[in-house]
């Protein structure tokens, strides 16, 4: 009964706070407009490297705000995934075509759109070159390509082990290895055993997803009523299971109250598919452990195109090659007229698609604002979310910041420490629709 008026209320609670989300969505477009009528005159050649959530979104603002601008966008993919959906198709929740629309059709008409990825950038000059050997030159450069996903990071690891004949997961390959995944999930909470989960010691996009899907895979197995035959073991690439003191302390309570195992400072540095035994690094050397099922995220970091760039900052993430930008600016250190937007940044917070939202302002403010011979005044906080989902149908809402401590959008309805059917709803149901809106460059 108690959980029944717990959703009850919750429910309440989201239309509440749905009504007063489309009330802020009117005023919001409604400002939009303004801005939009008073758009800027320039003859700027903006090139953007990548079409994913921050160039297709950057896109569409630079088109809205400036009139007479040359943009052009470069990127060779010609799916757009919507990646905050990946753990949701892994965990049998969602098909492999809700993360899947056309690149092009996210993007403004009246740009130049070439289908290819960069293999130069010459920061001196002022040029890209793509892998066909096109020269594009720019005034202002966005780069906005994400990050690299380094499967080859892990021993012995190949995508075609993922699915339920060798136990593994890679969900965050794409969404067909999403859907793979969950086969490979399905079928060990069928059978039962130990499954292994954790993340890489490198900065990586949305680092609460590997915790969702182990909560996510345990609560299936639970629901399966196979609980009892399944070990579940979270390895963490350093001394806590979450960034944040707060958040990590609430994560062990769900894990021990679940039985579920974590260890410190494990990080995957290689497997051997054919015997099931997964090597870990730890300080105190390397640790075996056999497997049943085991999800794979890799080493993360910039592509090659942007590492061999001179870029990347000269001296921190070394061996990851993010770009050196300010970080409330968003501008390159040393090449001002370069912004970052996304994952590539070489910035202490912001590798979620929540965290591109807050990129975008900043970007289109400092750029638009050099362009009419003036400084720009937005500053990116550092904010980042994470709708951490602990159960089917239940999840916390983390929004975090540059400092230690939380951030709350929605004060008096969503408590960030609690499991509520709320923010499971905002990740499930509200969270699409609001990146769609973003990719538009209305949100």
């Amino acid at each position: 009964m108690t959980d029944k008026l717990d959703i009850a209320a919750t429910r309440r609670g989201f239309l509440t706070l749905a009504a007063g989300g489309g009330a802020a969505a009117v005023a919001a477009s409604a400002a939009g407009q303004g801005a939009q009528a008073q758009s800027v005159r320039s003859n700027a050649r903006i090139v953007i490297l990548g079409a994913g959530a921050g160039g297709a979104a950057m896109a569409n603002r630079l088109a809205q705000r400036l009139d007479g601008a040359r943009i052009t966008v470069i990127d060779g993919r010609a799916e757009h995934w919507y990646q905050p959906g990946f753990t949701l198709i892994a965990a049998g929740l969602r098909g492999a075509g809700y993360a899947k629309s056309s690149t092009t059709g996210w993007l403004p008409r009246g740009i130049d759109f070439i289908a290819d990825y960069a293999a130069e950038i010459d920061p001196e000059a002022n040029r890209v070159t793509t892998l066909g050997g096109q020269h594009v030159e720019y005034d202002y450069l966005i780069v906005s390509t994400g990050l690299e996903l380094n499967w080859d990071g892990i021993e012995g690891f190949d995508l075609s082990l993922v699915g339920p004949e060798n136990g593994v997961s890679a969900h965050y390959a794409s969404p067909e290895m999403a859907e793979l995944s969950w086969r490979a999930l399905d079928k060990f909470t069928d059978d039962g055993g130990v499954g292994l989960f954790g993340r890489p010691a490198t900065e990586m996009k949305c680092a609460g997803a590997p915790v969702k899907i182990c909560f996510l895979a345990e609560d299936i197995a639970d629901r399966k009523g196979n609980r009892g035959r399944t070990e579940f073991i979270y390895n963490a690439q350093t001394t806590n299971l979450f960034g944040l003191p707060v958040v990590h302390h609430r994560v062990t309570q769900f894990m021990d109250e679940r039985n579920i195992e974590y260890r410190y400072s494990h990080v995957l540095k290689s497997m051997d598919p054919g015997r099931k035994i997964a090597t870990y690094a730890t300080p105190d050397g390397d640790v075996e452990t056999g497997y049943d099922f085991i999800n794979v995220v890799p080493p993360q970091r910039a592509p090659q195109v942007i590492r061999e760039s001179g870029l990347s900052h000269p001296e921190m993430w070394l061996d990851q090659g993010w770009i050196d930008v300010d970080r409330g600016t968003l501008r390159h250190l040393r090449y001002p007229n370069i912004f970052g937007v996304g994952d590539i940044n070489g910035v202490p917070r912001g590798k979620t698609a929540a965290s591109v939202k807050w990129h975008l302002p900043v970007v289109e403010d400092h750029l638009v604002s050099e362009i009419q011979g003036r400084e720009g005044t937005q500053i990116f906080n550092g904010y980042t979310s994470c709708p951490l989902i602990t159960r089917i149908g239940r999840a916390l809402l983390i929004e975090f910041n540059y400092s230690p401590n939380l951030q709350q959008s929605f004060p008096g309805v969503v408590s960030p420490l609690d499991e509520l059917w709320i923010s499971w709803a905002m990740k499930v149901f509200a969270l699409k629709p609001t990146y769609n809106a973003m990719l538009r460059g209305v949100a």
